[in-house]
């Protein structure tokens, strides 16, 4: 038998679930969301890393296509300078948990060939970006816009928790056509030396960069 709730707390705890975020960063804008969007719901949330962020399965010997959120109820955020930025309840960022600050030299900072090893396959990824464009109402072509993880792998990201993938559409001057232009690459790349050089502590680059990944190098003073 379901154990009884009074009106008032069940009143509460539908407003409480209703809606989407309204942004990361103060800097930034989101979109309009679409006509006859839906509430969004949340993925379940495991146990959280020394960052804060939510822990992922971490890397998989065969991996599945993950069910993403549901179509038109994840929302871009735009910086001031049109950054892309993910919808914070959809793609709140999640870790692995293979990657701790006593693991670093056995996994992404081991001299090579720890990305390539856990990353999914297209077959996997695939079907699940075009689900993923259809959850933050993308209809540009993917052919330019990455199927981007926001703790990337090199950073000790999940590699397919779908809090921590999303569709992210081109930045700003770029071609279309021409396939991603994505500048958050190179934060990424900056962030992993830091992390290597001990410089940087692996959780506050991961919340960092979940955070805004626009303001990342500035927030840890890296330059």
């Amino acid at each position: 038998m379901r154990p009884y709730l009074p009106a008032a707390a069940v009143a509460l705890a539908v407003a409480a679930l209703a809606g989407c975020s309204s942004g990361s960063s103060g800097s930034a804008t989101s979109a309009a969301p679409p006509a006859g969007a839906q509430p969004l719901h949340a993925q379940p949330v495991g146990h959280t890393a020394g960052g804060g962020l939510p822990t992922g399965p971490g890397p998989q010997t065969r991996y599945t296509v993950q069910k993403q959120p549901a179509p038109g109820t994840c929302r871009y955020h735009f910086t001031s300078a049109k950054e892309p930025l993910p919808d914070p309840r959809c793609t709140p960022g999640a870790v692995s948990p293979a990657v701790t600050p006593s693991t670093l030299t056995q996994t992404i900072c081991r001299p090579s060939g720890y990305t390539k090893s856990i990353r999914p396959p297209v077959s996997v990824t695939g079907p699940e970006k075009r689900a993923n464009a259809a959850s933050y109402g993308y209809t540009g072509d993917l052919h330019d816009a990455e199927y981007d993880h926001l703790v990337s792998l090199e950073l000790g990201g999940d590699p397919n928790d779908p809090r921590n993938l999303w569709v992210e559409p081109p930045s700003p001057g770029h071609r279309p056509g021409g396939g991603p232009n994505n500048p958050k690459d190179q934060v990424e790349s900056k962030l992993h030396t830091a992390i290597c050089s001990g410089r940087v502590q692996i959780r506050d680059a991961q919340r960092a960069i979940a955070t805004d990944w626009t303001t990342a190098l500035t927030t840890l003073k890296i330059k």
